[in-house]
């Protein structure tokens, strides 16, 4: 039973001479102790602890593909399973990316690409449109691969869209192996997210929406 709920969220957009988008957010509950730092305009480092080894996996595939700096602590439940943990690490992900955006002016908004990993091809398009959706169309062959129960996968990518206001399509075009297709999953997520978050610098600081405001 959850026994307390709370957050810490901090960001830094100004720094001389430059705009840094960082943001640490840190989430305490009665399941889990998450805490989450992101650097957007990173080169691809990553240092996961969740306590969940593929989880761990796949974010490091993020931060690869996505070349951003990612830190994420998590001490959890994991003796009940792994659900809440995952869940958690997802929502505070979210809030992260959302608070280092800021107000998102100047960025391309859209992303979209697509990933093969051997016999496995996955599709994901994203909009930082400010109206969380998502359209996830995996079909992953098996429960398991290794520990980790495969409907996860859905639950860790339904909490950052959430909590990063985001609207996500997941598509599988081919795939067998439940390992390819997951992995295929994170690694074109990650290069969507890297395109979208990218600074155009055409709008020279403007809300990417033609109604100025997301």
């Amino acid at each position: 039973m959850q026994i307390s709920d709370r957050q810490i969220l901090s960001s830094h957009h100004d720094q001389p001479n430059k705009t840094s988008r960082i943001a640490s957010v840190s989430r305490t509950t009665g399941e889990t102790d998450v805490q989450v730092t992101i650097n957007l305009d990173g080169t691809g480092i990553c240092n996961a602890a969740t306590g969940i080894p593929f989880l761990d996996h796949m974010l490091h595939q993020i931060a690869s593909h996505g070349l951003i700096d990612l830190d994420v602590q998590a001490k959890g439940d994991l003796e009940i399973d792994d659900h809440h943990t995952n869940e958690d690490v997802g929502i505070t992900l979210g809030q992260a990316l959302s608070l280092a955006l800021g107000d998102r002016k100047g960025i391309v908004r859209f992303g979209n690409f697509l990933a093969p990993l051997d016999e496995a091809l996955i599709q994901v398009a994203l909009d930082f449109s400010g109206r969380p959706h998502i359209s996830y169309g995996l079909e992953i062959p098996t429960t398991r691969v290794g520990t980790y129960d495969t409907q996860l996968v859905r639950e860790f990518f339904v909490a950052v869209v959430n909590h990063s206001q985001m609207t996500l399509h997941i598509r599988q075009l081919d795939g067998i192996n439940s390992h390819h297709i997951i992995e295929a999953t994170f690694k074109a997520f990650a290069r969507a997210m890297r395109m979208a978050v990218e600074i155009d610098t055409r709008r020279a600081g403007m809300i990417p929406s033609s109604k100025g405001v997301l």
